[in-house]
C-alpha cells in the first residue's frame, strides 16, 4: 500500500494553508471589505449598502438586505410607476395638473414658490420631483395615482420592503399637521418610523439594474428615466468628487440621514450602488455633512474595486 509520510504530510499541510492565504490576500473582494471596514471603522452611524458592477456582476454588500429609511429616494420607486402606468395606457404623461395652496409643502423643490393655480403636465412633475427632489410635485403625483399603486407595481416586480408609506409633511412654515395620502403598509402601526418610504440598498440597486437593462415599463421609458436621474443636481454624495463621470442618481436627506442611489457610468464600468448612512449625531444641513462625504469616500472604493481593470 502507498503511504505519504508524517513529513511530507506536513509539508503538504502547511502548502495548502499557504496558497488559501495567499488567495485570500488577492482576492479583490478581500481587498473591498479591508477598505470598507478602515472606512466605516468609528463611524458612530448604521451604514447600509449594496453595489454591483452592471457589466461583469461583482457585487458587495454591508447590511444590504436591512431595510432602511428611504427620505427621498422613494421618488424614484414613484417615477417608475408613472412610466408604467403610462405604458399601459392608464395615465397621460401630458396630462396638467394644477398647483394650489393646500397641496404645498416645504422643503425641497419650487413649486411652493410658484402662483397656486400654475399647471403642469405631469412630465413636467416627474421631472421636477427627480432634478429638484421637489416635494409639492411628489404629492400632487401621489395624488394622482396613489401609493397604493406605486407599492403594487414594486410587489409585483418582486420588491418586498420598498414601499410608499404617506405624502410628505414637509416643514417649517409649510408643515402639514398629520400626514396624508396615508398607505395600506403606512396605516400599520409597525411602518410609521419609516416616514414616507422604506427599502433595502439591495432592491434599490435591482430597480436601478433593471432600469439599466431596459426593463421597467419599455426599454424606452427606462431610458427616459435614466436621463431624467441623469441630471438630478444634488451631486454631494456619491461620485462627488470624480470628473467627467456620467452618474443618475437619486438623494434623500433627513435631519440624521443621507442617503444615495445611482449608476455611476465610469471608464471601469457602470458601477450601481444603493448607500444609507442613519443615526447621523449632529444635524447638519451644509454639503460637508459627515453622512455625504462618507457616502462620496464608500463610491469610489466601490468604483475602484468593483470596477474592471483599467
Amino acid at each position: 500500500m502507498f503511504r505519504i509520510s508524517k513529513v511530507k504530510t506536513s509539508w503538504f499541510v502547511l502548502f495548502l494553508c499557504v496558497s488559501r492565504l495567499c488567495a485570500a490576500q488577492t482576492d479583490p473582494r478581500s481587498k473591498l471589505n479591508e477598505r470598507i471596514t478602515a472606512k466605516v471603522h468609528g463611524f458612530n452611524s448604521k451604514i447600509s449598502l449594496y453595489a454591483k458592477n452592471l457589466d461583469t456582476g461583482k457585487s458587495y454588500e454591508l447590511s444590504g438586505d436591512d431595510p432602511v429609511r428611504t427620505a427621498s429616494t422613494i421618488k424614484l420607486a414613484i417615477m417608475v410607476e408613472c412610466f408604467a402606468e403610462a405604458g399601459e395606457g392608464k395615465l397621460n404623461l401630458s396630462e396638467p395638473i394644477k398647483v394650489t395652496e393646500d397641496e404645498k409643502v416645504s422643503g425641497s423643490g419650487i413649486l411652493q414658490d410658484l402662483s397656486n393655480g400654475d399647471q403642469l403636465p405631469i412630465r413636467d412633475m416627474v421631472d421636477l420631483m427627480i432634478v429638484l427632489s421637489d416635494n409639492t410635485a411628489t404629492n400632487l403625483i401621489l395624488n394622482r395615482i396613489g401609493g397604493n399603486a406605486v407599492n403594487a407595481r414594486m410587489a409585483q416586480l418582486g420588491f418586498t420592503n420598498t414601499r410608499v408609506m404617506r405624502k410628505i409633511l414637509g416643514d417649517g412654515n409649510k408643515l402639514k399637521p398629520t400626514p396624508s395620502g396615508v398607505t395600506e403598509e403606512g396605516a400599520k402601526s409597525e411602518n410609521k418610523r419609516w416616514g414616507i418610504g422604506r427599502t433595502t440598498p439591495h432592491e434599490m440597486v435591482t430597480i436601478l439594474e433593471k432600469l439599466y437593462r431596459g426593463e421597467l415599463a419599455s426599454k424606452a421609458a427606462s431610458e427616459e428615466m435614466l436621463t431624467i436621474l441623469k441630471r438630478q443636481r444634488d451631486r454631494d454624495g456619491i461620485g462627488r468628487d470624480m470628473q467627467d463621470v456620467e452618474i443618475a442618481s437619486k438623494s434623500g436627506a433627513l435631519d440624521h440621514l443621507r442617503s444615495d442611489v445611482g449608476i455611476i457610468y465610469s471608464k471601469r464600468g457602470p458601477i450601481a450602488m444603493a448607500i444609507t448612512v442613519e443615526d447621523i449625531p449632529e444635524v447638519n444641513w451644509t454639503p460637508d455633512n459627515p453622512g455625504l462625504l462618507l457616502i462620496s469616500s464608500l463610491s469610489e472604493i466601490l468604483v475602484d474595486e468593483l470596477g474592471s481593470a483599467r
